[in-house]
């Protein structure tokens, strides 16, 4: 019997939940193995030989250790093509390379500014530092012409890379998520007709409800 693929890290972080549900997609079996980020586990020896920044997801299959949670996900789906969601990220190369370039968008163009706006709006205040409103209102302005993008490719196809869900629709799902649930700006994303139609399509995955099911049985973020 296959070895289960070991991922290190909290499920409430955004990185670490994004490895979660590509490897639930993929029905690939895994072990969570919890960090005690304020203990600084992240940044003891024994994890800094597997994840050198000391920062996570940090991920195990036998011998191999990889970090970066988009990576991560492209080997998961590469060397899994078998298992779960064949076409998680493409059966050929022109499917791979639509699900590729929109996963950069996530990476270059969405994740940002949407990282931006949850620390200050979610994580700020429970850190009790003094949330920033030009950064908030800079960065509201930098997501929404991102959306604005998305709304025209999503009125011309179900999905970002086509008509099936892929990795680069995945990718979206933790900020996204947190967007919509912890902060009072989810309508940045729902208010529009085809992002909202796909983002209730995507987070209403099998794979996402359990992790966010995952997410529920740790503390609050």
């Amino acid at each position: 019997m296959a070895t289960p693929v070991k991922v290190y890290g909290p499920p409430l972080s955004t990185a670490v939940c994004r490895v979660l549900a590509c490897l639930l997609e993929k029905d690939v079996e895994f072990q969570l193995i919890s960090l005690n980020m304020a203990k600084g586990d992240h940044k003891k020896p024994d994890f800094l030989k597997i994840q050198p920044f000391g920062q996570v997801p940090a991920f195990q299959d036998e011998k191999i250790s990889l970090f970066e949670s988009r990576a991560i996900c492209r080997y998961v789906c590469e060397n899994y093509p078998e298992k779960g969601n064949k076409g998680l990220f493409g059966t050929n190369p022109l499917a791979k390379a639509s699900i590729d370039q929109w996963l950069e968008a996530e990476g270059q163009s969405f994740n940002p500014p949407s990282s931006a706006l949850l620390f200050q709006l979610a994580l700020a205040p429970r850190m009790n530092i003094k949330q920033d409103e030009v950064v908030i209102k800079q960065n509201e302005e930098k997501l929404a012409k991102v959306l604005d993008v998305y709304e025209k490719r999503l009125g011309e196809s179900r999905f970002l890379a086509g008509d099936e869900f892929s990795l680069a629709d995945l990718s979206h799902l933790p900020n996204a998520h947190y967007l919509v649930n912890a902060t009072d700006r989810g309508e940045i994303l729902t208010s529009r007709d085809n992002v909202g139609r796909w983002w209730g399509e995507i987070s209403n995955r099998d794979s996402w409800k359990k992790v966010v099911d995952m997410q529920k049985q740790q503390h609050s973020p």
